[in-house]
């Protein structure tokens, strides 16, 4: 179902061209050397906090978060206005707890920052591990959904069409992660956070427009568009009243999205304690500025175009933002360029959001299971410029995997996709940075617990909810294996990845006082930044030219 005109679609196309081109130019240009792994990995931490917190919100506003929250704020209204306001408290809660031990802890990758206190190949396999487990769904997830979104922009229904924008879509992606590394990623995300908020301040005035600024106008209509009645505007539509799965669901919002890789990796590209912290305020102002116009898009969605057609074109309303925007638009050239303005942010969208999720997990196959879980074994190194190549190689096989998965599955329900990517976020990374960073007594066993046993209880527990099958909107909607009575597996799984490192803890007792010594030698630093207590007489060396004292993790 689709409400652009002929010249909005071409309009549309023209623009989609036009930014894959010089978007992959400038990628290009300002893509790292080929031995340069600082440059690859972190931007040679030379990110102001203003593009490092535009980069941030780029990052953790993905395509998935984008179109899911103004769709669920469609359909089931207040439900949805908690969502938004979840995900604005998970950046928060990134920002006061985790965003300073980690980029002091960390260097590129999750298993830079778990193996500062728990170092060992095992730990830094899991952490790739569960980095794979974590994002690759995700991408499946926005490779797979990219396809119906072309098709209902432009206009096409094949599909063979679909396929082929998946393809074309994933190489682009591709090519943004293996060639401009963090440094390039980071500026298709500083881009598109600009484009997305200017698009989304321009729909929302003309939503409120409609209503002579009239809130309360824009609200009883979206109640009546919404065909729920005075449920819309009340808690539980979503979840059927079942207030323990309401707060399951959130619980795994706020945990899981500050914990996913491609976010914390953001962590690393600024130069210090007091960047990273002005960068969240920067993130924090660019989402909570943008999840409030998905409020007013979503509601508007709801007045003007009603549920009837939102769900017609997609059951989840991942397409009630480009439909209302063609609603407001109006016919004629300044119609086709609000509609093109729209869809181009949604565009670009879709390209920033896989390419810092390929870029994380090819760095951490190239960093963590390459470099130091299967290589440099004889303590010989992998020289930079080999390990640099395999992260590059390794961002072409992460995204070919991912376009060929999307493809398997885009005609299938994948929300159950980006529910698992999330409650892995919450249930084994959340435990694993929180024992890692402030747990003395935590050891590598609690660590290997927590990663492995988190994952597992997510994908056991999985299995039993009504996202994977028994309701119409599940991936097997035609059987029923439901025995779990939540959406969202968190309830069940966040506790159990918790009491996993505790337990994990008590079994690794014999190593727990040496671990503790090697926590307490860098604590300071991790914690806030300052240096560990030296012996008397200065080892040469250990004080950079500059006069500060040198990171223990940094190298002479």
């Amino acid at each position: 179902m689709n409400v652009f005109d002929e010249s909005a679609q071409t309009m549309s196309l023209t623009a989609f061209i036009a930014v894959a081109t010089v978007t992959l130019l400038l990628c290009v240009m300002t893509g790292p050397d080929r031995d340069d792994l600082d440059t690859f990995y972190t931007g040679y931490r030379s990110l102001s906090p203003v593009r490092n917190g535009l980069a941030i919100a780029g990052d953790y506003l993905s395509a998935a978060t984008v179109l899911g929250t103004t769709g669920v704020i469609a359909l089931t209204g207040q439900d949805g206005l908690v969502l938004a306001l979840s995900t604005v408290l998970s950046l928060v809660l990134l920002m006061f707890l985790l965003a300073e031990p980690l980029r002091n802890a960390g260097r590129f990758t999750m298993g830079d920052v778990l193996t500062r206190r728990s170092p060992g190949r095992a730990v830094r396999i899991a952490a790739c591990a569960v980095t794979l487990a974590a994002l690759v769904p995700l991408m499946v997830v926005q490779l797979a959904g990219s396809g119906s979104l072309l098709a209902f922009i432009l206009g096409f229904d094949s599909s063979g069409f679909r396929t082929g924008s998946i393809i074309v879509l994933g190489a682009v992606m591709i090519g943004y992660a293996a060639i401009g590394g963090m440094k390039g990623t980071a500026l298709i995300q500083m881009i598109k956070t600009v484009v997305l908020l200017g698009a989304g301040l321009l729909v929302s005035v003309l939503i409120m427009n409609r209503f002579d600024w009239d809130v309360g106008a824009l609200l009883r209509a979206a109640q009546q568009g919404s065909g729920a009645g005075a449920a819309y505007l009340h808690s539980g539509l979503q979840f059927g009243g079942n207030d323990l799965d309401m707060i399951s669901s959130e619980l795994t919002v706020v945990l899981g999205a500050a914990c996913l890789p491609h976010i914390t990796m953001r962590m690393s590209s600024v130069r210090s304690a007091r960047a990273v912290r002005r960068s969240l305020s920067w993130a924090v102002c660019a989402v909570v500025g943008l999840c409030l116009l998905l409020t007013v898009i979503g509601f508007g969605a709801a007045a003007l175009v009603g549920h009837t057609r939102i769900t017609a074109a997609g059951a989840q309303g991942n397409s009630a933002i480009l439909q209302v925007s063609g609603v407001v638009a109006g016919g004629g050239a300044i119609g086709a360029l609000v509609v093109t303005t729209m869809t181009t942010a949604i565009f670009l969208t879709l390209l920033a959001s896989v390419a810092g999720m390929i870029l994380a997990c090819a760095n951490s196959l190239a960093h963590d299971l390459f470099a130091h879980g299967l290589g440099g074994r004889g303590g010989k190194p992998v020289p930079g410029r080999t390990e640099m190549g395999a992260a590059q190689l390794a961002a072409v096989g992460v995204g070919l995997a991912a376009i060929v998965l999307a493809v398997l599955a885009r005609h299938w329900n994948v929300q159950a996709m980006v529910t698992l990517s999330f409650c892995i976020g919450a249930s084994a990374l959340a435990p694993a940075l929180v024992y890692s960073l402030f747990w003395r007594r935590f050891t590598r066993t609690g660590l290997l617990c927590t990663l492995i046993g988190g994952t597992l209880c997510v994908l056991v527990v999985m299995t039993g909810t009504n996202l994977v099958s028994g309701s119409p909107g599940s991936v097997f909607p035609h059987r029923d294996v439901n025995w779990f009575p939540f959406t969202t597996t968190g309830l069940v799984s966040i506790p159990f990845g918790f009491l996993a490192g505790w337990l994990g803890t008590l079994l690794g007792r014999h190593t727990a006082a040496e671990e503790r010594r090697q926590y307490e030698a860098v604590e300071p630093w991790i914690l806030a930044g300052a240096p560990p207590a030296l012996p008397a007489r200065q080892a040469p060396g250990n004080t950079p030219a500059t006069g500060r004292p040198r990171s223990p993790f940094e190298r002479p």
